[in-house]
């Protein structure tokens, strides 16, 4: 229980699209061990996805599957630096009502979010005094750093490194990627299952370069570490983060105009016909990020998709509620979509009534 006097830590969990971060949360929450954990979610484009993962998983949800009020703040305006003027400080004030109730924050950022004018934050008055960020955990998800996912041309950054580790990289993604490494008090290499030791060991040279000595890499897989070790740093990350530089720091403000979001909608589809179509998708036009929830006919359960560059996961999350719509809903995020285009590859894969 976090004394009265005491600050209450919070912990950002920040990275790029498809890292894990959401995979993180759950183990962290899973494993608890009686900590009372306040949640806030944000998630880029106009579908908070993650919110609903969060919630089919149960988190923030009674014994009987039923949302606690105040138990899940999901920030669906928008990635949280964008926003905080909106909707962080409103809702960092009403936790701060309720100190008593909670021994720690957790915020997970969208995959597109700047995290130092988020820590930031935290010098503003009203919760200057009652919050510290206790550390700031960049998960960065090895596979897609060792093929140049995060990049704008994956293929073209990754050859370029290979032949000039001091390239000077001005892909806007590639800044995001080590602005979230700029920031961060621990860094998680996730899904090291997907990767054999060499790979590894270059991932993590890979991300060596972007930070201080102090900072440790921690590898890891599903995001299965000790919570002693992700929680209780006591960093005090919004006392030092001006003395780390980003890309942004002489910007007034930030957009992601270079990012598109949208969401397709669709019937019930087959689904090695849906998977076959986003592949094709993702050959043919620049998607970084897929995921959404999928009806299949005949089947009581609903479909969870997540894609990253090329590689997609897929498995059925939860039953289909009596009182929803069993439909198929997917959000794409990538750079120039062509939304008449996507839609027209998608039509073929509606399941045929039998």
């Amino acid at each position: 229980m976090t004394p009265s006097n005491a600050k209450i830590p919070v912990t950002i969990v920040t990275g790029f699209l498809g890292s894990g971060k959401t995979t993180l949360l759950r183990h962290i929450l899973g494993n608890a061990e009686g900590r009372r954990i306040a949640v806030i979610v944000n998630e880029f484009g106009e579908l908070g996805i993650d919110g609903e993962i969060l919630r089919g998983c149960g988190i923030g949800c009674d014994e009987e599957g039923n949302e606690r009020e105040g138990a899940l703040y999901e920030l669906a305006n928008g990635c949280v630096c964008c926003t905080v003027q909106e909707e962080f400080l409103p809702v960092m004030l009403q936790l701060a009502e309720r100190r008593g109730d909670i021994d720690a924050v957790i915020i997970e950022t969208s995959g597109l979010a700047l995290p130092k004018p988020l820590v930031q934050a935290f010098q503003w008055p009203g919760i200057a005094n009652i919050f510290t960020v206790d550390s700031v955990v960049t998960v960065v998800d090895g596979p897609a750093a060792a093929s140049g996912q995060f990049a704008e041309n994956p293929e073209a950054v990754d050859q370029a490194r290979r032949a000039d580790p001091n390239l000077d990289h001005e892909s806007p993604l590639h800044e995001l990627f080590e602005d979230q490494l700029s920031a961060a008090d621990l860094v998680v290499l996730n899904k090291t299952d997907l990767m054999d030791e060499g790979t590894r060991v270059q991932v993590e040279a890979l991300v060596r370069e972007e930070l201080p000595p102090e900072v440790k890499i921690v590898a890891a897989t599903e995001g299965r570490l000790p919570l002693a070790l992700l929680l209780g740093q006591g960093r005090a990350a919004e006392t030092t983060i001006h003395l780390r530089e980003s890309h942004h720091d002489h910007e007034e403000d930030h957009d992601h105009d270079e990012f598109d979001s949208l969401v397709i909608d669709l019937p019930p589809v087959d689904r090695e016909g849906l998977l076959a179509a986003l592949a094709a998708l993702v050959e043919q036009h620049t998607i970084y990020r897929v995921k959404g929830f999928v009806a299949i006919p005949g089947k009581p359960m609903r479909l969870l998709v997540q894609g990253v560059g090329r590689r997609f996961d897929h498995h059925f999350d939860r039953r289909w509620r009596d009182d929803e719509a069993q439909r198929t809903r997917l959000v794409f995020i990538g750079e120039d979509l062509d939304e008449a285009a996507l839609r027209k590859a998608l039509e073929g894969v509606a399941a045929v009534p039998a």
